[in-house]
């Protein structure tokens, strides 16, 4: 039981709906009738992406970082070290097998599906983006693909291209955001990030610019999602005016980003009902 709450724990729960949050606006747009959101591809992505692609997603980067986390502190307490368990490599390659049979059942998600696990791979393991800026910042659009999956699974087509280009950059400022904390480590341990390559200054601004932007660009889709997404550059701009520690910072985002993602949730979920 230890070795499975250790898994759980490397799993990242704090962090869970930042891979099934994107899922289910996915459904929740995709959706026509009330009946499709209990569909079996609906419940299927719902249930991966909450739990085997995170053991699959931040597996595979405490695998590869088990060097590099031995100078993070935010794995003293926060998060657990990878020890060399045999447990989470078998967790791992039952995870990616297990998006591949999804990508087999659902063939229009399995593009999606299929980049998703190859960017999650890519990532931290060799090419490694996550060291080579600014793909490490690029590549983390990874996010998004959950909901295009999903919305791709239900409608047999893609969402519109706003949204995707919006959710985008939102992303990559949010995986900018959360190595701010990492600069000190990563910079003694030799990594290069965009956020070690800007500073903690200049990381702040970059996400505060790419906020900006995904705000304009769901504007464009819909005035109400550029007012709900706008509320991030000013989070931005206030935690660099009050100077508010990132590494506090950092951990009051789960619940922000929960908190957005619901909003967006139940805007498509009136659509259905409406429909």
């Amino acid at each position: 039981m230890n070795r499975v709450r250790r898994l759980l724990a490397q799993s990242r729960p704090r962090f869970w709906l930042y891979l099934a949050g994107p899922a289910l606006v996915g459904v929740a747009y995709g959706a026509n009738t009330v009946g499709n959101l209990l569909a079996p591809a609906s419940l299927a992505l719902l249930a991966y992406f909450l739990l085997p692609a995170n053991v699959y997603l931040y597996g595979v980067n405490d695998v590869f970082d088990a060097d590099v986390d031995r100078e993070n502190p935010k794995k003293e307490d926060k998060e657990v070290r990878y020890r060399g368990d045999s447990l989470l490599l078998g967790a791992v390659a039952v995870s990616a097998l297990l998006g591949v049979a999804l990508a087999v059942a659902l063939p229009p998600a399995a593009p999606w599906l299929l980049a998703f696990l190859a960017l999650g791979w890519a990532y931290s393991a060799p090419p490694r983006l996550k060291t080579r800026p600014p793909l490490d910042s690029l590549s983390n659009g990874l996010y998004v693909l959950p909901g295009v999956a999903a919305y791709a699974a239900l409608t047999g087509h893609l969402p519109p291209v706003l949204a995707v280009v919006g959710g985008w950059l939102w992303t990559m400022a949010m995986h900018t955001f959360s190595a701010i904390p990492d600069i000190g480590p990563d910079r003694r341990a030799g990594i290069r990030t965009t956020a070690t390559v800007l500073g903690e200054t200049g990381a702040i601004a970059y996400c505060g610019a790419c906020w900006l932007l995904a705000a304009a660009v769901f504007g464009m889709l819909d005035v109400r999602a550029g007012l709900l997404l706008g509320v991030y550059p000013l989070l931005a701009l206030g935690l660099r005016v009050g100077d508010v520690a990132i590494d506090r910072a950092y951990w009051w985002f789960p619940a922000i980003n929960a908190a957005v993602g619901a909003i967006l949730t139940l805007g498509g979920l009136w659509g259905v009902v409406n429909a």
